[in-house]
């Protein structure tokens, strides 16, 4: 377990954040079949400065449970494939139309929008192929497999991203929106923490008292992501703040206003801290994970 004495949230989890981007450096090198503009592309989103909330905790969950190790470290790697594949994806024209990710142009402005879906297309299809070959149990690497694809298909993270896209002609209320995140955001935030307790030998109640979290972190987070959009700094993010407005997307602080937003988003963060008090100590790290999610500035 690593040692709690760090006094923020970053400074705990750059271990974690040192083993992912070392492995994804690795895993993105390839070999000769693979054209170098495509390469190019997807190192050019998946190595960006990134915060590896998602990948970070897949480990700080084996890390509670059990053990974190390279098999824990290669599932992260997995499920960051997923969520870049994801972003490069939800950047282009068709989808959220942006240009500016991570502190640098997007995919497709770099490379076209073909090579950048192509680079998308590359990364889902390699997140199974190094989370099948992770080198756990064969059940439960099956088991890791089905949970991530149901968290990155139809019902939840591409089911969200199409609500998404059709909530500005849809009724604006607030079952909507929760149920918008719940699915693009919070489920992978989710799949990331049960993924981790199963490779961490987690309880059935270990399982459980993490997804919980997750469920109300995941919340938290896209509600602080709505409130950066109106009052971040874009050097600081790494990507345009204003756009939710621009395209009259439907959020947190245009259906409930800044202070209510605010409020929701602590008292989830409190509830999914109370989750963790049967862990004790070695919850610390996910404590200061939820904390950070309401003062982050990125």
């Amino acid at each position: 377990m690593l040692p709690t004495s760090a006094s923020t949230f970053p400074e705990y989890a750059q271990k974690f954040c040192d083993q992912v981007d070392a492995a994804l450096d690795e895993l993105t090198s390839y070999g000769p079949g693979c054209p170098d503009p495509l390469r190019e592309a997807i190192r050019h989103i998946v190595l960006a400065p990134g915060k590896r909330l998602r990948p970070t905790l897949v480990l700080m969950a084996s890390d509670v449970c059990g053990e974190c190790n390279h098999v824990s470290v290669a599932a992260a790697c997995a499920v960051e494939m997923i969520h870049t594949y994801s972003l490069i994806h939800d950047d282009l024209p068709a989808m959220d139309d942006d240009d500016l990710r991570r502190g640098r142009p997007t995919c497709h402005l770099v490379f076209g929008e073909a090579t950048a879906i192509l680079a998308g297309d590359a990364l889902l299809a390699q997140a199974f192929e190094v989370l099948a070959g992770c080198g756990a149990e064969p059940s439960i690497v099956a088991r890791c497999c089905r949970e991530l694809a149901q968290a990155a298909g139809a019902c939840a993270l591409v089911g969200g991203q199409a609500d998404d896209l059709a909530a500005p002609e849809a009724v604006a209320e607030l079952g909507l929106l929760e149920s918008i995140h719940a699915r693009k955001t919070g489920a992978m935030f989710r799949v990331s923490l049960r993924i981790g307790a199963l490779l961490g030998g987690a309880s059935d109640e270990q399982y459980e008292q993490l997804d919980t979290y997750g469920e109300k972190l995941g919340l938290a987070f896209q509600i602080t992501d709505d409130l950066l959009d109106l009052t971040g700094n874009e050097n600081h993010l790494g990507k345009r703040t204003g756009k939710d407005d621009e395209h009259h997307k439907l959020t947190f602080p245009s259906l409930l206003g800044v202070q209510e937003s605010e409020k929701r988003a602590a008292q989830l963060i409190d509830e999914a801290c109370q989750v963790l008090d049967s862990f004790g100590d070695r919850a610390k790290g996910l404590e200061m994970l939820a904390r950070y999610v309401l003062e982050r500035t990125h």
